[in-house]
């Protein structure tokens, strides 16, 4: 079993609550919009890192993180990236993609708005995190945790931070990455 935390549209803004989280998960997954190198440090020296680049993210990020991450764990495949859409509404990009190559779970970042639904179409569970960070529109910083074993998504949760702007950043470091 793995669990994961599953995170998205940080802006560069990384808090204690957030890296407490990190450090009770196996895996940690970002989907874009990170904002900051010192943000992928801070979670890269907890646990394992999974990540792509949104669309806020500059070359230094690209250079890191891929536009998409296809990878399994505990035998579920799945997809990473940043600007995805929801069933019957994806990107066009993804849903070319989705037509031959769709996976168990389908995770993007980018509307700042926290949903899990599963895809009739395509066989597949789809997450968004929302966001996790201060800067957006949304009322409420928000990630998901949930279990991987033996191609089963379990134990799906919903951690809430607080509303937009609650809690003090961490301060900056000079962690090498």
């Amino acid at each position: 079993m793995k669990k994961i935390l599953l995170l998205s549209d940080t802006h560069g803004y990384m808090d204690e609550r957030i890296l407490a989280y990190a450090a009770e998960a196996d895996e940690v997954w970002h989907a874009g919009d990170i904002g900051r190198l010192d943000s992928i440090a801070a979670l890269r020296l907890l646990k394992t890192f999974r990540a792509v680049y949104g669309n806020i993210d500059g070359q230094d990020i690209r250079l890191l993180a891929p536009l998409d991450n296809r990878f399994t764990v505990e035998g579920v495949t799945v997809w990473m990236t940043h600007i995805g859409g929801y069933p019957g509404r994806f990107d066009p990009r993804v849903r070319e993609i989705l037509r031959t190559r769709a996976p168990r779970l389908f995770v993007c970042g980018h509307s700042h708005i926290l949903k899990v639904q599963y895809d009739q179409k395509y066989k597949m569970l789809c997450m968004n995190p929302g966001a996790a960070g201060i800067s957006g529109f949304h009322k409420m910083r928000t990630m998901l945790r949930f279990a991987l074993q033996e191609g089963d998504i379990q134990q799906l949760e919903v951690i809430e931070l607080g509303p937009r702007g609650s809690s003090p950043p961490m301060q900056p470091g000079t962690t090498e990455i």
